[in-house]
């Protein structure tokens, strides 16, 4: 038995759900599930084989349930690759996520805005990112099969679910933007000079997350959503130093907003 059958048989030995639509919660965001029904909680450290969260605010639980009676998977606290971690335990769940069922994924994060327009509060739809990493999770993937050995990522994030969270957004009367997100390592805040090269090549946003999952859900044919929540303004836009538990403080604010939001988007998918 391979690693994923074993991370599966369990799972399944807890829960006879079958979810369609996964969401992974990003820093503060932990209410977004208070709205979820027949929820059965699996903590990741009781799931063989499954990586474990370290951070504060992401709390390490596999949440299975329902919202407006559409079967989800929730993970409550993502994987970093700051904390340790090699690409292909990052997005380990992304695969469990596929061998379980799902056919659509809702990516959420917190973000420090390189674009001057936005403000701490404001949400942002991901329509393009870029990979500062340095690695990828699809190195060493077998890619045969495919028309070639390179995946096409010009619409990695969804364009219709896109659209979706856009018209959801605009009748709910929350504020958003598009943008561009840049993942980084982390654990470091982005210097004032990082950002400025950031703001260069296009980046509207930055955070330490998403960019990896993002890959690994577009190659094995899952749909991407990304929203960004902007909880600080990045290095040299404000004379502010930066801390975490402001992060979850300002995300916190905002939570019942992309809690309804999101509920509005998975009845709408």
């Amino acid at each position: 038995m391979n690693k994923i059958e074993s991370t599966i048989k369990y799972i399944k030995s807890i829960t006879e759900n079958i979810p369609k639509i996964a969401i992974i919660l990003g820093s503060g965001f932990d209410k977004v599930v208070e709205s979820m029904k027949n929820k059965i909680e699996i903590q990741y450290g009781d799931i063989p084989n499954f990586p474990i969260s370290t951070v504060k605010g992401h709390e390490g639980k596999l949440i299975f349930g329902t919202i407006c009676d559409i079967e989800i998977v929730v993970m409550k606290g993502r994987i970093h690759y700051y904390e340790g971690y090699k690409m292909d335990e990052i997005v380990y769940p992304i695969l469990v996520f596929k061998e379980l069922g799902v056919e659509k994924i809702i990516l959420t994060n917190s973000a420090g805005a390189i674009n001057k327009g936005y403000s701490v509060g404001d949400f942002v739809i991901i329509n393009d990112h870029i990979n500062h990493f340095n690695n990828n999770p699809l190195i060493g993937m077998d890619l045969i099969g495919r028309e070639d050995n390179f995946l096409d990522v010009s619409e990695l994030y969804n364009r219709e679910m896109i659209k979706i969270a856009k018209n959801k957004a605009n009748e709910l009367n929350i504020n958003y933007h598009e943008g561009i997100y840049i993942g980084v390592t982390g654990p470091c805040y982005e210097t004032k000079s990082e950002i400025d090269f950031f703001r260069i090549i296009g980046a509207d946003m930055v955070g330490m997350s998403t960019v990896p999952e993002a890959i690994m859900a577009h190659y094995l044919k899952i749909q991407v959503l990304g929203i960004s929540f902007i909880s600080n303004m990045a290095t040299g836009i404000l004379d502010i130093k930066h801390n975490h538990l402001d992060v979850l403080e300002n995300a916190e604010k905002s939570v019942n907003k992309l809690k309804i939001w999101i509920e509005e988007i998975i009845k709408a998918i």
